[in-house]
C-alpha cells in the first residue's frame, strides 16, 4: 500500500499544471519560450501574473497533498517525506510530456510546509532577502531551497526531514543547472527582465 502511495505522488507531481494552463489558453507550449521550464516563474515571464498564480498554487498543492496524505493516512513520517521528494521529482521530470517539467520550487514548498513548516518561514525569509539584494529569482530560489534542511536542523526536526530535504534542495539546484550558468556568465535576467 505504501509502495503505491509513493508511485501515485510522483504521478501527481507529474501533472504539468503551467504546461496544461498555457497550453488550454492559447495552444502554445510554454516550453518553447523563456527559460523553458513549465514553472510559475516562467509562466509568469511569459503569460504573466494571471496565469501564473493558480500555477504556482497547483504546483504547491502537488507537494503539499502528497505529505499531508501520508501522515494523516499511514502516520508515517519517513513516508511523508519520500513522497514529498517524489511529488516534486514528478514536476521536474513529468512522464507525459516527455520528462521536461519544471524547476521544483513551489511543489518543494508545499511539501516542506507539511514537513516543516516553520523552516519553511525562515526560507522565504531567505528567498525575500536574496531577491531584494540580487533580484534574482534563481538564485534566492536555490538558497532557499538548501537553506531547509539546514533550518530542520536547527529547529530539531526530524533527520529524515532533513535528508529529504536535502535531497530535495539538491534536485532543485540541479534543475537550475542553466541558470547557474548565465549566473555564473553575468546574463541570467532579474526580476522584470526579459529571458535571453
Amino acid at each position: 500500500m505504501k509502495l503505491a502511495f509513493a508511485v501515485l505522488s510522483y504521478l501527481l507531481g507529474s501533472i504539468p499544471t503551467g504546461y496544461l494552463i498555457v497550453r488550454a489558453h492559447d495552444r502554445r507550449d510554454i516550453r518553447d519560450f523563456g527559460s523553458r521550464a513549465t514553472g510559475a516563474t516562467n509562466v509568469l515571464r511569459v503569460k504573466g501574473v494571471k496565469f501564473a498564480l493558480p500555477v504556482m498554487a497547483l504546483d504547491i498543492l502537488k507537494g503539499f497533498l502528497p505529505a499531508f496524505l501520508a501522515l494523516r493516512l499511514f502516520h508515517d513520517p519517513f513516508l511523508a517525506a519520500l513522497s514529498g521528494f517524489l511529488a516534486v521529482l514528478g514536476h521536474c521530470f513529468p512522464f507525459s510530456i516527455g520528462f521536461r517539467g519544471g524547476k521544483g520550487v513551489a511543489t518543494s514548498v508545499g511539501a516542506f510546509l507539511v514537513l516543516a513548516w516553520p523552516a519553511v518561514l525562515l526560507c522565504l525569509a531567505v528567498f525575500g532577502a536574496t531577491l531584494a539584494a540580487s533580484r534574482f529569482v534563481s538564485l534566492s530560489s536555490m538558497l532557499a531551497a538548501l537553506s531547509f534542511p539546514l533550518f530542520v536542523g536547527l529547529i530539531h526536526g526530524p533527520s529524515t526531514v532533513v535528508w529529504w530535504g536535502l535531497a530535495t534542495g539538491a534536485l532543485v539546484v540541479f534543475r537550475h543547472k542553466d541558470n547557474i550558468g548565465r549566473l555564473v556568465a553575468g546574463n541570467e535576467p532579474r526580476v522584470g527582465e526579459k529571458q535571453p
